[in-house]
């Protein structure tokens, strides 16, 4: 029994100097307030327009404005810092890839992507769909380009535009995530910092050609100060890893040593703020030439 609490002890040592943290760490973390409190020290993380929510899909509006999102720089190859941040994991990314078009209103430069995850590949993504919460969520976040800097966008209510895609286990490996699991086993504890070599942006994303699906609605950063700026984009299509891959995740360790588990908010209420779809454009087109080709075969076969 001594042996168990001094372990724990260590376990549970707090090194941070933040305030708030996961509802994981709060059990080894007295002194941190978890995402049900968070509003208590910092106001913002109470108001209406917070993220994540869940998508209700008999609820969210066609919206043919939402065309497919324009990806710029995506291909391109880059190296980076890989950097386990006390709450995740996160890439710098460089601002030369953009994003525009599917009704944003102007063009957005990439500027960095963390994830959030459970345990051991559990449950875990942010956003849910009808209920079900996938194992894990990619934040792929933009400023807009008129900004210098995150904390000069975060002062416009569409500042910010973060691209959500969620992960699905899959029987084998995805290769183009091996750099990234590699290094994980270097950045175990907090502030510890890895070099990414050669990757790009669509090593880590689906094809453009299956992005065409997706939510889109108005919301906040998920992690304090929880402003409220972010334009969301949901895709549907999924990104597969395996179970180990998924699993991988969870041997890193908080800012108090515990392990890095469950890293996501929970679903925040809507408060009355509408979630739309893209595709309905395609929806109208296919069905037009459906009711015409109908029509000329009719018209054939009387005359």
């Amino acid at each position: 029994m001594l042996l168990l609490f001094i372990l724990l002890t260590i376990l549970c040592t707090v090194t941070t100097s933040s305030d708030w943290c996961y509802q994981s760490q709060v059990s080894c973390n007295h002194t941190c307030k978890g995402p049900e409190e968070w509003a208590t020290i910092i106001p913002m993380c109470g108001r209406s327009k917070q993220s994540p929510i869940n998508i209700v899909t008999k609820q969210v509006l066609p919206d043919n404005r939402l065309t497919p999102v324009q990806f710029k720089g995506y291909q391109e190859i880059f190296s980076s810092v890989i950097l386990n941040n006390g709450h995740t994991v996160q890439v710098n990314l460089p601002n030369s890839a953009v994003i525009n078009g599917a009704d944003l209103g102007a063009a957005y430069k990439t500027h960095q992507c963390h994830l959030h995850w459970g345990k051991n590949g559990g449950h875990g993504s942010e956003h849910t769909i009808d209920g079900e919460q996938y194992p894990m969520e990619l934040h792929i976040v933009h400023v807009r380009e008129n900004y210098k800097s995150l904390e000069e966008a975060l002062g416009d209510p569409s500042g910010v535009a973060v691209l959500g895609f969620f992960y699905e286990e899959s029987e084998t490996a995805n290769k183009k995530y091996e750099s990234i699991i590699n290094s994980l086993n270097n950045i175990t504890l907090p502030g510890t910092t890895a070099t990414l070599e050669a990757v790009s942006l669509d090593m880590l994303i689906p094809s453009h050609d299956t992005l065409e699906k997706y939510y889109r609605y108005q919301g906040s950063l998920t992690t304090p100060d929880c402003s409220e700026a972010v334009v969301w984009t949901i895709f549907e299509q999924t990104i597969p890893l395996s179970k180990e891959q998924l699993s991988a995740f969870s041997n890193l360790r908080f800012d108090n040593r515990s392990a890095m588990i469950n890293t996501y908010r929970p679903v925040q209420p809507r408060y009355g703020r509408e979630v739309y779809r893209s595709g309905s454009y395609v929806f109208y087109v296919s069905t037009m030439l459906f009711v015409s080709s109908v029509l000329s075969t009719l018209y054939v076969h009387t005359n």
